[in-house]
């Protein structure tokens, strides 16, 4: 009897151990060197290969963890997802648009004016709204990344028609819109153009 039952809690362990194995081997494991390097601005996307809207959310999620002027989260985002404003979106978009036809969602980027690089209604210095423009940048960072870490893909088109895009989605006036980027899943392998050299964008004193 108690050769039995040892016989039958050692299968059940090692039944249990494989399981965990298989789960753990399951799991993604991209290090933030890996989707630094292998993010890229990609301009050809699988047809066959969709996003859900709770996927969008997640990586959308990550853009609030991005630092902002006294924490004033000025960026915005507009998600085309659906295929009528898809369709819509892809042709307020220029030439980007051959370019990006096949790709699941298209997200327009915007920041509120007047809050990022102002105190008191007041500009604190000369860059002005452009600490808006630079803080919808990080966010917009974070998104790219967060989107490669998923296993997505992304191009940040500058690209576009603002009236148009404003009208399509509603955009308040006091939002500048500053970029689209297309998400999805690449169909080509994109290549990796040289960068410069480090010497040449870095002075140590």
């Amino acid at each position: 009897m108690t050769k039995k039952f040892l016989l039958g809690a050692a299968t059940v362990l090692l039944a249990l151990t494989s399981c965990h194995n298989d789960n753990t081997n399951t799991e993604p494991s991209v290090s933030f060197d890996e989707v630094l390097t292998t993010r890229r601005s990609v301009r050809s996307y699988d047809p066959a290969k969709k996003i859900s809207e709770a996927e969008v959310r997640e990586l959308l999620k990550a853009t609030q963890e991005a630092p902002s002027w006294a924490n004033q989260q000025p960026s915005k985002y507009y998600v085309a997802i659906g295929e009528e404003k898809l369709k819509a979106a892809m042709e307020m978009i220029g030439a980007n648009k051959d370019r990006v036809a096949d790709a699941p969602v298209l997200i327009v980027s915007t920041f509120e004016r007047g809050k990022s690089g102002y105190f008191q209604g007041q500009a604190t210095n000369e860059v002005g709204e452009g600490w808006g423009a630079y803080d919808n940048g990080l966010s917009n960072c974070y998104l790219i990344l967060k989107a490669r870490a998923m296993g997505f893909d992304t191009l940040i088109m500058g690209m576009r028609d603002a009236d148009q895009l404003r009208a399509l989605f509603d955009i308040p006036e006091n939002e500048t819109i500053m970029a689209v980027i297309a998400l999805g899943y690449r169909n080509e392998e994109p290549t990796h153009p040289d960068r410069r050299d480090l010497d040449d964008i870095v002075k140590f004193f």
